[in-house]
């Protein structure tokens, strides 16, 4: 897999500080006086730090520029949601727009303290699987008929079969998958496809649930990060974080703790859905070594289930 792709815009402090002096301090009084420095550059978004408790996000291509008006649309009502638990997510505390020739929206979101789950051991993980289940229930709720929409995030499974089966091909003529795991990923696809739909009212889910996208501290679940790709659909693709995140007891306490929220089928589902998460992150992680052997970890935690 290539590289990330190239930036359309040049960020530098002087921008930024120019941006939150027109637009963020009627709400941060003190924030051109706070300390700045970048801290994360993805392929959609760069993260700058801003002080101790801000981080200001920043589309860094066009294609990416409509998900920060999505993360300012959603996050509040999502923040909401999940406060009663104490997990936090990056609602903007500033819904800034283009200004200072930058072109378009961005945002100043709370700074969640923690570290990334990617980084903590799997067995670790599963300290916080039940506030992580009760999250997603809370997240889970009946989304509008204007809801985001993304064409592969909580679709029905049928609609990504192909990726999944060329995925498939390419990684067993790599030998990245031997011809045992192969059929089974393939049994488990197709298990999920077999299984009744959903046919309920679409619900929000964050769409990019792993645990990359995951802040933890002292223990707890501290955060979920990254809801760029927040969308509505079947909450099944989100569910697929019990074998993304957690080995086989961090998994039964988060579908424990989860109950009658989800019905089997939605299990089934969501098990196909990581078992194609597995075959994205092996097909085109090889720039990336940590989500690369996220891939590869999370592999040997589906194939166990199968």
């Amino acid at each position: 897999m290539p590289d990330k792709p190239a930036a359309e815009v040049s960020f530098d402090t002087a921008l930024i500080r120019g941006l939150l002096a027109d637009q963020a301090l009627a709400t941060i009084p003190d924030a051109t006086g706070l300390p700045l420095r970048k801290v994360a550059e993805g392929w959609d978004s760069e993260v700058w730090r801003l002080g101790g408790e801000y981080a200001v996000r920043l589309p860094r291509r066009a294609l990416a520029a409509p998900l920060v008006l999505h993360e300012q649309a959603v996050l509040p009502g999502v923040a909401a949601r999940l406060a009663p638990l104490d997990v936090r997510v990056p609602a903007p505390v500033v819904a800034g727009v283009a200004g200072h020739g930058y072109p378009w929206a961005w945002s100043v979101v709370p700074w969640i303290d923690g570290v990334s789950a990617l980084d903590q051991p799997r067995a670790e993980r599963g300290e916080w699987a039940d506030t992580l289940a009760r999250a997603l229930v809370a997240l889970h709720a009946d989304a509008p008929e204007d809801h985001p929409v993304n064409p592969f995030r909580g679709v029905p499974l049928a609609a990504r079969t192909g990726a999944v089966e060329e995925r498939l091909r390419t990684l067993r003529a790599g030998g990245l998958l031997d011809d045992t795991s192969a059929d089974a990923v393939h049994a488990l696809w197709q298990a999920g496809l077999e299984a009744a739909p959903w046919d309920r009212t679409p619900v929000w889910i964050h769409g990019d649930l792993h645990p990359g996208n995951l802040v933890a501290r002292d223990g707890a679940l501290a955060g979920i990060i990254d809801f760029g790709d927040v969308t509505a659909g079947d909450p099944a693709y989100d569910l697929a974080v019990a074998w993304l995140a957690f080995d086989a007891a961090g998994r039964e306490r988060f579908i424990t703790a989860a109950g009658s929220a989800y019905d089997a089928d939605v299990w089934v589902r969501a098990h196909a859905w990581a078992a194609a998460v597995v075959l994205m992150l092996l097909a085109h992680s090889d720039d990336n070594p940590a989500y690369f052997a996220l891939g590869r970890d999370a592999a040997t935690e589906v194939l166990a289930d199968a």
